[in-house]
């Protein structure tokens, strides 16, 4: 277990492969810990640099009470590569990870190579939304919003075929902190990044599922096309979260990326 006490939070992380590989930084979505990416990892090259952190909130990390903001999560991971002294690193993120990655890749280019936008987009939701939401988890919990999560989450034919790893999931899910779940879902809601990833000029891809509820795969491909000379793939029977539900196609993708931008 590697902590590291990073301004007002101590942040679980996880780093693999040799110290001076080609770093790729996972950022994970709302509602999961960093084994959110367990798949993944396993498939790619052993010579690349992982890392891995529960965000703000969420997982080992803490968990401040109050609404957060972008800010604090970009924050975040930017003294965390900070703490690891990494640079030219290839940012994957994804559903709000993705937003910390588009607000870290346009404030921290001294650390960031190349950005990978998963399931995610420059805004998502509306403010309302977000705010109804925040009202009913720290009125009633994250349990109520389980079931109805874990049909965007996964695509049809992985939620019949894999019902113990869809359960596992619904675990992670609702034993996350009350206080870090509203506190970024808060932050989603007062978040709109199309701006600054407009201006985006680095090597980019975008990643959508064709089953995703959460953030549909047009919504992912207008935000991939906000950066000039990106790269969009749909995986097409998948949820929002296609490093769990395909992670061959899921990591295929990423590793042909990986060597056309020369990060292998």
């Amino acid at each position: 277990m590697q902590i590291a006490s990073l301004a007002d939070i101590r942040t679980h992380f996880e780093v693999r492969g040799p110290a001076t590989g080609p770093t790729v930084l996972f950022i994970n979505s709302l509602g999961t810990d960093f084994r959110l990416w367990d798949r993944v990892v396993a498939r790619l090259p052993a010579h690349l640099r992982l890392i891995r952190y529960d965000k703000r909130g969420h997982g080992l990390t803490t968990a401040p009470g109050g609404a957060y903001f972008m800010g604090d999560l970009v924050q975040d991971a930017g003294r965390l590569l900070d703490h690891l002294e990494a640079r030219d690193v290839v940012v994957v993120g994804l559903s709000i990870g993705g937003m910390i990655a588009q607000g870290l890749a346009a404030e921290r280019l001294d650390r960031v190579r190349a950005l990978v936008m998963s399931n995610t987009a420059a805004k998502i939701g509306t403010t309302e939304m977000w705010d109804e939401r925040v009202a009913t988890v720290r009125r009633d919990g994250i349990e109520p919003l389980a079931d109805g999560t874990m049909e965007r989450w996964f695509g049809r034919r992985f939620r019949e075929s894999e019902p113990l790893v869809v359960e596992a999931f619904r675990n992670m899910m609702t034993r996350q902190p009350v206080d870090g779940y509203a506190g970024c879902a808060a932050a989603i809601g007062e978040t709109d990044l199309y701006e600054s990833t407009a201006a985006l000029k680095l090597p980019t891809l975008g990643i959508a599922g064709s089953e995703d509820g959460s953030t549909p795969p047009d919504m992912v491909r207008e935000t991939t096309e906000l950066v000039a000379g990106s790269r969009f793939h749909l995986v097409r029977g998948s949820g929002h979260l296609p490093c769990v539900d395909n992670p061959d196609e899921y990591t295929r993708v990423l590793t042909t990326f990986l060597h056309e931008i020369g990060h292998l």
